[in-house]
């Protein structure tokens, strides 16, 4: 099997874990760190690897992306802008209609918290458009 072969052939999951050691800085760090908050706030939460290397969490729906750039992690919230945001975490895609994103630079504290909270209302969200 050829390289490309066997990245087809594994998981999302493993993927994601593949990405974050491939980073060896501080983007791989703190999509890890992201990651886990996600999983905190719902372990029935899936793993899906999009568009060339995106990690994307579901639950009843997509929650949000984990896209790494040269200066910047950036957390897509795919329906951000019907979730509260009561720590105003959203600091970036705040002028579209649906999506509301955070960029997080090299050396930003992570506010575990709020991080849990929107992913707990994004699949709250998700999961009354279901029923």
């Amino acid at each position: 099997m050829t390289g490309s072969a066997l990245a087809s052939d594994q998981t999302p999951s493993r993927k994601i874990d593949d990405k974050i050691a491939a980073l060896g800085d501080w983007r791989g760090q703190t999509l890890s760190r992201l990651r886990a908050l996600i999983h905190r706030a719902d372990p029935a939460v899936t793993e899906e690897w999009k568009w060339r290397g995106v990690p994307v969490w579901y639950r009843a729906g997509m929650i949000c992306t984990g896209e790494t750039y040269r200066n910047h992690v950036k957390m897509t919230f795919a329906k951000g802008a019907a979730i509260p945001d009561p720590t105003h975490l959203f600091n970036a895609s705040l002028d579209g209609k649906v999506r509301r994103a955070i960029d997080f630079h090299e050396g930003d504290e992570i506010d575990e918290a709020g991080v849990v909270a929107l992913v707990r209302a994004a699949i709250a969200l998700n999961t009354s458009r279901k029923a």
